[in-house]
């Protein structure tokens, strides 16, 4: 949508009702759809094949431990290279660990760092207003509407046809950043890695090419699954279940929810997130597990991050009147303003 026209559109939405339709809409090309394809369908098909191994004793320990060592790895890329690095500048990092970071992140096989970051942006740029990438209202508040904008807002928008634009949203690290540059242009040969090393490290420890098999299946395409879930559900589930005690935008729907916070790295906090944005800690509350922000206080100690944005002590225990739980039939609530920054 153009400027002009998503600026109108966005001056007479009352939170309500569906997004207007772009003016001039068009179907996403067929290479970059068959490729977001594979990379979200084949993770599932892996673990299809997963759970038909596990059932006959295909999985090991040494396969479980290499997974939960590449997620950690990959999913702290997102969370704290991708988002609260690059996107929100919540901290500034020694120029070799912006570098580690990003490529952690490269390997979780969402998209290349940029896109991300301009994407994401957007997304605080428009929450939950006509512009938004990936707003579960996207077709309104009635209860249909929220369903299917929940499978949009989960997944559907990966394969729109509206670009976000990297020299709009991100444009210091498109013009100014040649070391994200190359680690974004590098994507997919580290989506690559992210498979082969799994590979090679299951095959050099177990000793044989059926090890190294079982480690491919489930550190590298069921953990890229579970990540990419866990990664959605914040777009999806964290604007339409759980609860908003915290101020934000006028329409912004974002909300936390606990269940997520272990397995997203505090990024489940996202009512937090959203009522400012670039702090460093999500989890508002000290009650709020929040691993991202415990691994930038470990940076900021050892002097490889600086300038972090963290909040004072009596704001981190402070509520703002609760607007209870958001549920897929509840409404607007009641509006309140702040705002929102990169």
């Amino acid at each position: 949508m153009p400027a002009a026209a998503r600026t109108t559109a966005e001056a007479g939405y009352d939170g309500n009702a569906p997004f207007p339709r772009p003016i001039a809409a068009g179907r996403a090309g067929a290479v970059p759809v068959a490729l977001t394809a594979a990379i979200v369908v084949a993770p599932l098909i892996a673990l299809g094949a997963g759970v038909w191994l596990a059932w006959g004793s295909g999985i090991t320990l040494t396969d479980l431990l290499l997974a939960a060592v590449f997620y950690v790895v990959t999913g702290l890329g997102v969370t704290v290279g991708f988002h609260r690095l690059l996107t929100h500048r919540s901290f500034t990092a020694r120029p070799w660990l912006r570098v580690v970071l990003a490529v952690a992140g490269s390997m979780s096989f969402q998209g290349n760092l940029i896109d991300w970051v301009a994407v994401h942006r957007r997304h605080h740029a428009f929450t939950d207003r006509p512009g938004d990438p990936h707003s579960p209202y996207r077709f309104g508040t009635r209860l249909g509407g929220q369903l299917r904008g929940l499978a949009h807002a989960h997944l559907g928008w990966l394969f729109s046809s509206e670009p976000t634009s990297a020299a709009r949203y991100a444009p210091d690290l498109l013009r100014n950043d040649p070391a994200m540059l190359r680690v974004s242009r590098a994507f997919p040969a580290l989506c690559a890695a992210s498979l082969l090393l799994p590979f090679a490290a299951g095959w050099a420890i177990s000793g044989s090419l059926y090890g190294g098999l079982t480690a491919f299946i489930w550190a590298g395409l069921v953990r890229v699954a579970l990540l990419q879930h866990v990664t959605w559900s914040v777009n999806s589930l964290c604007h339409m279940i759980g609860e908003r005690p915290h101020t934000t935008r006028r329409h912004d729907r974002s909300t936390d929810l606990w269940p997520l916070a272990l397995l997203s790295f505090g990024e489940s906090w996202h009512n937090g997130h959203h009522s400012q944005p670039n702090c460093a800690r999500h989890g508002r509350g000290g009650r709020q597990i929040d691993p991202s922000a415990a691994l930038i206080r470990l940076f900021e100690r050892l002097n490889w991050a600086t300038n972090v944005h963290w909040q004072a002590p009596d704001v981190l225990g402070h509520r703002h009147a609760v607007a209870g739980k958001h549920t897929l039939r509840a409404g607007e609530p009641a509006h309140r303003t702040g705002r929102a920054h990169f």
